[in-house]
Formats: structure tokens, C-alpha cells, sequence
């Protein structure tokens, strides 16, 4: 079945461009400035898959310098619209070769890795990356982890999709944001651990740690199963052989 790119859509720009950082995306930023300080020196920032923008302000505001940057230009205006001091660039098939190489301290991904289909496109994305790192710099890539296609959720629900539990790696899995106007499903890519593990491997990238955050219970949020099963999953990474 051809896969196409959901995101590349101006009604779907408009409604992500809404979202904010609550509900179950709160637990994938929550704790993404402890990790940055823990891990990254330096502030030079690209922000691989920043759609409209979301997490370019995000990170903006923990004082980094940003960069984002997004294949599909309706998500590229509305970063542009709603920030028009930002840095937002679109890039075509993914290249990166204007960028340069060993120029940023930090490559932020969010969810992005979820909509690209093929291994070896994931792969290649993850060297090509790994190359616009400065040889101290890090890579949070922050992923949906498998079990969010299998339950309901404060911002998410999937039970109109029992097909997802039958998916492998590789296979199309969908999903529905509840936060969002656009009802529309979501066509992601199911992505073990395992897989995204080897995956780096082969692309020239260390994993370093991992995080799978839960929620405490006490947030002013309606959890559903976020208590219990991490949504997300966050995985830091440098070039292997770097300082």
C-alpha cells in the first residue's frame, strides 16, 4: 500500500498548529529540558520534522537557537505565520547539504520519525543527522512508543482501529487526536524498540539513554492510561567515536 505524508495538508497545519502542551503531549515535553541540560552543550539547534512549529517555540524558549525545518510547506507557512521572527526552512527530499556538517549542538526531533516509512529511509535520515552534529553534539529524538496504538488516551484513541494490534514493525498503524478539530486518522509507522535500536547502529549513532515517561497522576489532565503505560519514548544519541 503507497504511503503518503498526512501532514502535508493546510487543514491538518491549521489544527496541529492549535495544539498545545497538554494532555498526553505533555508527557513527551515534560521532561525534555532536564534532558537538554543534562545532556547538550551548546545551543546551535535544528529542529528535524517542526511541522508548525510547536517545538521550535518550545525549545526557543529554554534559550537555544532554533532552526526548524519540514518537507511539506503547509506546515512551513504556518510555523512562518504564527512566528515570523523565526528561523523556519523547507527542505526538499530531506537534504540537508546547505546545512553543512558538524555545525549543531543539538538535532531535536519530535514524532517525526513516526510518519517516515522505510527502514532504509529512516536510516539514511538518522546518518545524514548525525552528520550536522558537532562531534560533543546530541540527537533527543522523541517517538511514539508502539502501545500508543493499542489503547485510549487523554489526547489519543484508537479504538476505532482493533487492526493495529496485528501490525509489525514497518506496518501502518493509525491513530486519532482527539485534541485536534481535524478528526482525521493519523498514518503512522509502527517502530519497535528493537527496530529503532539497530537502526542507529547502522546509521553511525550511539544510544546513550532512554526515557519512557509516565504520568504522576496528580497533573490537571483526565489520564487515561498514562499513569501506567508510557505513550512516548525519548531516545538520546551522539555520533559513535564522538567526544
Amino acid at each position: 500500500m503507497a504511503f503518503t505524508n498526512c501532514y502535508a495538508d493546510a487543514a491538518r497545519a491549521e489544527a496541529y498548529a492549535r495544539l498545545e502542551f497538554a494532555n498526553t503531549y505533555y508527557l513527551a515535553y515534560r521532561d525534555l529540558p532536564e534532558i537538554i541540560r543534562e545532556h547538550v552543550s551548546g545551543r546551535s539547534t535544528l529542529d528535524f520534522g517542526c511541522g508548525a512549529g510547536r517545538s521550535t517555540r518550545f525549545a526557543r524558549r529554554l534559550g537555544l537557537d532554533m532552526t526548524g525545518v519540514d518537507i511539506a510547506p503547509e506546515m512551513i507557512n504556518k510555523a512562518r505565520e504564527l512566528d515570523p521572527a523565526g528561523d523556519y526552512r523547507l527542505v526538499n527530499d530531506d537534504d540537508f547539504s546547505k546545512f553543512g556538517a558538524d555545525i549543531y549542538d543539538l538535532v531535536l526531533s519530535l514524532f517525526t520519525f513516526d510518519n517516515i516509512p522505510g527502514f532504509e529511509m529512516k536510516k539514511r535520515l538518522f546518518r545524514d543527522l548525525g552528520g550536522l552534529l558537532k562531534p560533543s553534539g546530541k540527537m533527543i529524538s522523541v517517538v511514539s512508543s508502539p502501545e500508543i496504538y493499542l489503547h485510549e488516551w487523554a489526547s489519543f484513541s484508537t479504538k476505532d482501529y482493533p487492526e493495529n494490534r496485528e501490525a509489525q514493525s514497518g506496518d501502518v498503524v493509525r491513530i486519532i487526536t482527539t485534541d485536534s478539530p481535524d478528526r482525521r486518522p493519523a498514518e503512522d509507522i509502527l517502530c519497535t524498540d528493537e527496530t529503532y535500536r539497530d537502526l542507529y547502529g547502522q546509521a553511525g549513532l550511539n544510544l546513550l539513554t532512554t526515557y519512557k515517561p509516565l504520568a504522576h497522576g496528580d497533573e490537571p489532565y483526565p489520564w487515561i492510561n498514562e499513569t501506567k503505560i508510557a505513550p512516548w519514548v525519548i531516545y538520546v544519541l551522539a555520533r559513535k567515536n564522538s567526544n
